[in-house]
């Protein structure tokens, strides 16, 4: 063995491939005996000749959405993608894993392990992020025409889009409750759907007189909102057909009874007191009603006497008591 020194000097050459070295050795020795020895093919991967018998060209996969694909191989050449292989060199084009006789999966003239592919291409679902899996449909499977065979088509499950996403049917449900939709369809907020019961129970205004969510016609009043039904009076339950009504402390009062409230009714007729009044022994009068409870004269104040929860004049006082 000499090795080369001086300027110009190359290191030793690695050693050649003992099958590449075979092969190039059985090629000399056909073309000596005046017989061909072209390369029946050439693996795709490493751009070598490809020893062993080719399998019969397959006929196309009918056009689908996502054919999953099978390669034909013998021991030493492997036919995918309309070219041959290394069994060794058809890997998936992410993973790197050998392919062998496994279906798989092509995306842009590479293929890919069935996991790779459907991270890759697949919609995820936003619920678990996981990928909307291709099955194969339901019921037997067709049976293969008697000529060349064909990659079965496969097609996506069943896949929900909602909110600008897609979601696996059966993780699409209500993001408080968890029950999935039914008939009423779904609300959304912040970006989660909702069922309508939840919704309307946490997000929908609330009625200032029942607290039940407040869904059709409604009346502002009171820095709230109520429904029709729902705005009477705090006290007897009446509406205010007259469209005005009294306010204390928060709710809605008829005029009688919000005068009760606030102590403003005459003592005299039991009507509420909303001009003129004298207030004598706690209690509050119309003018015209403050009178003696025997003559019924009109009383001044300062000039009447009490007796048993009633006003009288000085006379009629003293003739009925003294």
């Amino acid at each position: 063995q000499l090795v080369a020194t001086g300027q110009g000097a190359r290191g030793p050459a690695e050693p050649e491939p003992l099958l590449d070295k075979m092969l190039g050795s059985l090629t000399q020795d056909l073309q000596e005996l005046g017989i061909s020895a072209a390369p029946a093919s050439v693996c795709a991967a490493c751009r070598k000749p490809v020893a062993g018998k080719v399998s019969p060209g397959r006929a196309p996969t009918p056009p689908c959405q996502h054919p999953r694909l099978t390669a034909s191989f013998s021991s030493q050449v492997l036919t995918a993608l309309g070219t041959t292989w290394h069994p060794e060199h058809f890997t998936c084009a992410r993973c790197g894993e050998e392919l062998g006789g496994r279906p798989f999966f092509e995306r842009g003239g590479r293929a890919y392990c069935e996991e790779d592919y459907h991270r890759a291409f697949s919609p995820l679902c936003a619920y678990c992020a996981s990928p909307i899996r291709e099955v194969q449909p339901p019921g037997p499977p067709a049976p293969a025409p008697a000529t060349a065979a064909t990659s079965p088509c496969l097609f996506l499950q069943k896949v929900l889009t909602a909110l600008d996403q897609t979601w696996h049917p059966e993780h699409f449900f209500c993001a408080h409750c968890g029950k999935v939709f039914g008939a009423d369809g779904f609300h959304e907020r912040g970006g989660k759907p909702y069922c309508r019961q939840d919704f309307l129970a946490m997000f929908a205004p609330k009625c200032q007189g029942c607290e039940r969510a407040v869904t059709d016609d409604y009346l502002s009043a009171l820095q709230g909102v109520w429904h029709p039904e729902c705005f009477v009076c705090a006290e007897c339950l009446s509406g205010f057909d007259s469209g005005s009504f009294f306010e204390l402390e928060g709710r809605p009062y008829c005029e009688l009874h919000f005068h009760q409230r606030q102590g403003s009714i005459c003592h005299g007729c039991s009507r509420p007191v909303t001009g003129r009044c004298i207030t004598a022994a706690g209690r509050r009068y119309h003018p015209e009603h403050f009178v003696c409870s025997y003559c019924l004269g009109q009383l001044q104040k300062g000039t009447f006497r009490e007796r048993g929860d009633k006003m009288y004049c000085q006379p009629c006082h003293d003739k009925l008591f003294l």
